[in-house]
């Protein structure tokens, strides 16, 4: 799809996908160069992230947000989590899971 036909009425008449909407990887790490640059660390790795997860299905984003979530898994399926990501080249989702997963222990919030 061409980009002048992403348009409204073209997503109300279902002509338009989330594979339309899809971000660049590219775009979203240049985006983190430009954070970095104007002294937003944070900013820049959430943007490192989410260029991490672009190349991610859908469902897959989905299911790391639902395994993040307090109570909903345990240990050991957070640390296969962690190595999925890394076998994915998501290095540094897997280092945010392997926190999360370290700070849900000491608060009880694994299920």
């Amino acid at each position: 799809m061409s980009e002048e036909k992403f348009t409204v009425a073209a997503a109300v008449d279902g002509k338009l996908d989330l594979s339309h909407l899809r971000m660049d990887p590219a775009a979203l790490a240049h985006q983190a160069v430009i954070a970095e640059e104007h002294g937003n660390p944070q900013l820049a790795e959430n943007f490192l992230r989410a260029a991490e997860l672009a190349i991610i299905d859908d469902e897959d984003v989905m299911g790391l947000y639902e395994a993040l979530r307090p109570h909903r898994s345990t240990a050991e399926e957070l640390a296969a989590l962690q190595v999925s990501l890394e076998n994915r080249g998501a290095a540094r989702c897997a280092e945010l899971v392997r926190q999360a997963a370290a700070v849900y222990a000491r608060r009880g919030l694994l299920r």
